[in-house]
């Protein structure tokens, strides 16, 4: 239902619709729950209609459609007592959704009709009227009653939007789109049915199914043209990882520098010298294969020892330096 709750004093019929009451004064909107709100906002806002049957004038049709008269569950209460009969109860005799004849699936039409007419009959008898406390409550168990009906009716032709999903052949069209407009074509066909004609409601709504899948399929041919490249969700990856790792590696480095050129690891004159020749610290070159950076031997002539030791020195240097680096920078 896609009517808005609308607060006391905003509950307005929309210009331009054959309605034929005005809504009750503001105490009496303020009283009801809120899904009775939204349900007298879309009984004021949309024509009263419903499919005229010759049982429906009946004397007899309220007791026969519902098992009595009209009457609440309390005295405060908008929902009418739902009598049991044949038909409803062999819809909640089990979870397993039953096969109704042709005399069941009328009566079920018959029922909602018929509630649908009391709705029409309250809203003509009130034309031009602003709605009593009592006409709005009555008004709301009569709306009730047709939301009920519907949703019998619905529920039992569920498995036929089921069964024509599967069978129609639309490799390009997902399942649950074909459902999701198949319902609304199965919604459709229930207000529009007429169950005089002696026909099965299953005929009749198979046609709007087929209509709706075909225009399920129409629209999303339209999207192909405009988008003609499949999914794929590795297009959609984001590098965020990579550049993050790369600004931390950046950060790393030139907080190396930083701890060499103020000392910060306590390295000797000796390492310093070694750890500055190897990597051309303190030069314009960059850190690695830099012009500048000179090998293990070279190092060896400088500082007058053999590469080996170098190699020694400078891994001291470098355990130095990484302990200070995870000290300042990683860890915070």
């Amino acid at each position: 239902m896609n009517a808005q709750i609308l607060d006391a004093g905003e509950l307005k019929v929309l210009p331009g619709l054959l309605v034929g009451a005005k809504p009750p004064v503001d105490s009496v909107i303020h009283s009801l729950p809120p899904e009775d709100q939204v349900l007298l906002t879309k009984l004021l806002n949309e024509p009263s209609e419903y499919m005229d049957h010759v049982d429906l004038s009946a004397s007899n049709a309220e007791t026969r459609f519902f098992g009595g008269k009209a009457e609440f569950t309390n005295a405060t209460s908008t929902r009418l007592v739902q009598h049991e009969n044949a038909a409803v109860q062999a819809l909640t005799a089990g979870d397993r959704v039953p096969t109704l004849t042709h005399a069941q699936e009328e009566h079920l039409f018959l029922r909602f009709n018929f509630a649908r007419k009391q709705v029409a009959d309250i809203m003509k008898a009130n034309a031009g009227k602003r709605l009593t406390a009592r006409v709005t409550r009555i008004l709301l168990g009569w709306g009730h009653r047709v939301l009920a009906c519907r949703g019998e009716i619905v529920r039992v032709n569920m498995p036929l939007v089921l069964a024509m999903a599967k069978r129609t052949r639309l490799s390009h069209v997902d399942f649950n789109e074909l459902v999701s407009e198949g319902n609304m074509a199965l919604l459709r066909s229930v207000d529009k049915f007429d169950c005089a004609r002696g026909f099965k409601f299953s005929t009749y709504s198979c046609r709007a199914i087929l209509k709706s899948f075909s225009r399920v399929a129409m629209r999303t041919s339209r999207y192909r043209g405009k988008f003609p490249a499949e999914f794929d969700p590795s297009m959609e990856r984001s590098d965020f990882v990579d550049r993050m790792r790369e600004s931390t590696t950046i950060d790393c480095v030139d907080e190396l520098k930083d701890i060499f050129l103020r000392n910060l690891a306590g390295l000797t004159d000796v390492e310093r010298t070694v750890i500055m020749e190897r990597f051309a610290l303190g030069q314009a070159e960059a850190v690695t294969s830099a012009p500048g950076s000179k090998t293990l031997e070279q190092v060896g002539t400088i500082i007058g020892v053999t590469k080996e030791r170098v190699r020694q020195i400078q891994n001291n240097a470098l355990k130095k330096m990484r302990v200070a680096l995870e000290d300042r920078f990683l860890a915070a």
